[in-house]
């Protein structure tokens, strides 16, 4: 995991220009569809403002359902 959140990480400030970016304590993984690449990098750009109004927590527990990813919440934090 160490490898992918570095490798990652290096992508995304080379490829997004995103060049503060760092991953938080864990991590989950999900796919982008490409008609929608051209957006990550304003939400990533945008979060701290976009968790004012949805909190992590309940934008991770939606992404999960959106996925249709079985999971119980007692192990997500």
């Amino acid at each position: 995991m160490r490898v992918l959140k570095g490798e990652s990480s290096e992508w995304v400030r080379r490829e997004l220009g995103v060049a503060d970016f760092e991953w938080q304590q864990g991590y989950g993984a999900f796919t982008v569809s490409p008609s929608q690449i051209e957006k990550v990098p304003h939400y990533v750009e945008h979060q701290a403002e976009h968790h004012r109004h949805k909190t992590f927590q309940e934008e991770y527990v939606e992404l999960l359902k959106l996925a249709g990813a079985d999971y119980d919440e007692r192990y997500l934090w």
